[in-house]
């Protein structure tokens, strides 16, 4: 089994930064594509970035030019670095890990707030 575990976030002011960080238990980290999801309240769950181990790298238009997500296959470790943070970044944060070789395969951790506010 997949195990994830989100930590970082908080209350931040606009133009604030984070960085949000996504701890992984399992076997092969590596063969995993690893992402960042969110869900504000009243919307529906959101992709903001993922990444594959040694490839493509897919952002939301949203974010693009201000979040950054990397990895590390080592320490079994996905990050996402938020910059210029607006208030409708606020949202509950999730880290997902997906097989791509095992169909419908999505693993998901518990999440972490952060809060944009002034």
């Amino acid at each position: 089994q997949v195990q994830l575990v989100e930590s970082g976030g908080g209350l931040v002011q606009p133009g604030g930064s984070l960085r949000l960080s996504c701890a992984f238990s399992g076997s092969i980290f590596s063969i995993y594509v690893m992402g960042w999801y969110r869900q504000a309240p009243g919307k529906q769950r959101e992709l903001v970035a993922d990444i594959t181990s040694g490839g493509p790298i897919n952002y939301a238009d949203s974010v693009k030019g201000r979040f950054t997500i990397s990895r590390d296959n080592a320490k079994k470790m996905v990050y996402l670095q938020m910059n210029s943070l607006k208030p409708e970044d606020t949202a509950a944060y999730y880290c997902n890990a997906r097989n791509p070789l095992v169909r419908s395969s999505s693993n998901w951790g518990q999440g972490t707030q952060v809060t944009v506010s002034s």
